[in-house]
């Protein structure tokens, strides 16, 4: 009955390296734009607010609730 020998010191260095691989993937997709990239980003989400803000109805109270007191 012979099997196959498993040297523990390499299986969990190479365990290690696949786990901070996964997660330089992840960073890379979450941190690595560049700053054009985030600029015009920041552009579009300013001008999609604006453009919304500017469809808003005016509520009667300064606090955004509506009036429950009118029928």
């Amino acid at each position: 009955m012979t099997g196959d020998v498993t040297n523990l010191r390499q299986f969990r260095k190479r365990q290690a390296r696949t786990a901070r691989e996964k997660q330089a993937e992840q960073n890379r997709l979450t941190f690595g734009r560049t700053k054009a990239e985030k600029s015009v980003t920041k552009a579009l989400n300013e001008k999609t607010a604006k453009t919304l803000d500017h469809g808003r109805l005016d509520r009667a109270g300064d606090d955004g609730a509506p009036d429950r007191n009118k029928p």
